[in-house]
């Protein structure tokens, strides 16, 4: 069964969005203001932690990082943080996507 799990965060007047899809393979994108910057395709239902990284726009450019992780609780398996500018940042997961 495919699940789906979709985090998001304004930060320095950029939306920042996760989009997972879970199932044979494993999908994980990262949105800037609604454009991919990064992207992680796996076989499998995903293989965590896993970190993908990217810049906000701006001059200069903010590098930032997203690091999901298996959380172990039941309805809430993935948890999601937002690394930038030395600090991190928990995205709560949207529901009723």
């Amino acid at each position: 069964m495919r699940q789906r799990h979709s985090f998001r965060l304004d930060r320095a007047g950029r939306s920042v969005t996760v989009n997972v899809r879970s199932g044979r393979i494993t999908e994980t994108e990262l949105l800037v203001d609604g454009r991919e910057v990064a992207f992680h395709r796996v076989h499998g239902y995903g293989v965590y932690p896993l970190t993908l990284a990217a810049h906000l726009p701006g001059e200069p450019p903010l590098p930032l990082a997203v690091r999901l992780e298996r959380s172990g609780a039941p309805g809430r398996p993935l948890t999601c943080v937002l690394e930038t500018g030395g600090a991190e940042h928990p995205m709560p997961e949207r529901t009723g996507h």
